[in-house]
């Protein structure tokens, strides 16, 4: 027999010969949420392996960087925080474009129109306070009064990029804009770390109120912590962990079957059991968030943030006299 022939033999006979197609994914999910969509994905695509990789947005883009600057960039899919960052790769050509036919049942705010690419869930900043506070918040404009004075804490932009979103969407909103910002600072809100520290002040009483993304205070409410989250009725800033695909890859049918099971209702309801809001329209919300109907999103320009992104943080730096 031919050799050909027998090797495709040998593969209808053993077909556990017949090696599977292996994706490299590069994620900041934590990693049970990674492990957890990996599982999910390899399940519905059993010929398709997926190696993954994962660490924090900022290590993950460096080690991305040096594999792109010495000609071997070992992967195919990027799931990580925010659309900023996609952006700035897309601009330089480092995305493929991809207009996933699942998109279709999306806001288009929440994918590259060229589909460079596509937003996987809604992370939200909003408002958390204790509830031993005296007053509720129901508007972002709220915490900059002066009663507020030495009440609030918030994660910093110059290390949270959660943060940082949230400062160029508030200061890209007319009615709040940088006059928001000086207001919080001459109220000595303390501006420092990441979410994690501002939820343990609010948590233990050493502010009464926050500014946080929102699966931490709704999950530690479910837990019996003193918390409530407030969505602000000007609306919320959010980040939604995107993924997109390495120009120039190999694997590239195998990456967008990734991304459309991702993006697909069976995706998005994964990430609900995660306990995140979805961002497909018409998938309901985790026990314990308001339906996506009842939230609104604020305006948010991703290329615009990148291209903002050095002079909003020397703004804010010297807005609140921090390095």
């Amino acid at each position: 027999m031919p050799r050909l022939l027998l090797a495709a033999a040998a593969g209808l006979v053993f077909p556990s010969l017949v090696a599977a197609e292996t994706l490299t994914l590069y994620t900041s999910q934590p990693n049970a949420d990674a492990q957890q969509t990996v599982d999910a994905f390899t399940a519905a695509n059993p010929d398709i392996d997926v190696e993954w990789v994962r660490d924090g947005t900022t290590k993950l883009m460096a080690r991305v960087a040096a594999e792109i600057e010495a000609g071997q960039p070992q992967f195919d899919l990027l799931l990580i925080a925010d659309t900023v960052t996609l952006e700035g790769m897309a601009q330089d050509g480092q995305l493929a474009a991809y207009r996933s036919p699942e998109a279709e049942a999306y806001d288009s705010a929440l994918y590259s129109d060229q589909g460079f690419y596509h937003s996987t869930k809604l992370i939200t900043t909003g408002i958390v306070y204790n509830t031993g506070a005296e007053t509720v918040p129901t508007a972002w404009a709220d915490l900059a009064k002066p009663d507020m004075e030495n009440m609030v804490a918030m994660p910093s932009p110059l290390y949270s990029g959660a943060a940082l979103i949230h400062l160029a969407t508030l200061t890209g909103t007319e009615s709040l804009g940088w006059d928001y910002y000086e207001a919080l600072a001459q109220n000595n809100t303390r501006a420092e770390g990441g979410n994690g520290g501002t939820f343990k002040a609010v948590a233990a009483g050493e502010k009464p109120y926050g500014v946080l993304v929102d699966f931490l205070a709704i999950r530690a409410k479910a837990d019996g912590s003193p918390v409530e989250f407030v969505f602000p009725e000007e609306g919320v800033s959010y980040v939604t962990e995107p993924v997109a695909i390495r120009a120039g890859t190999e694997q590239l049918q195998a990456a967008q079957q990734f991304v459309d099971f991702l993006l697909s209702e069976a995706g998005q309801q994964l990430v609900v059991d995660m306990g995140y809001m979805p961002a497909r329209n018409g998938v309901a919300s985790p026990a314990g968030f308001p339906a996506r109907d009842d939230i609104t999103l604020m305006d948010f320009d991703p290329a615009k943030a990148l291209a903002d992104t050095e002079a909003n943080k020397a703004r804010f730096s010297e807005v609140f006299g921090v390095q």
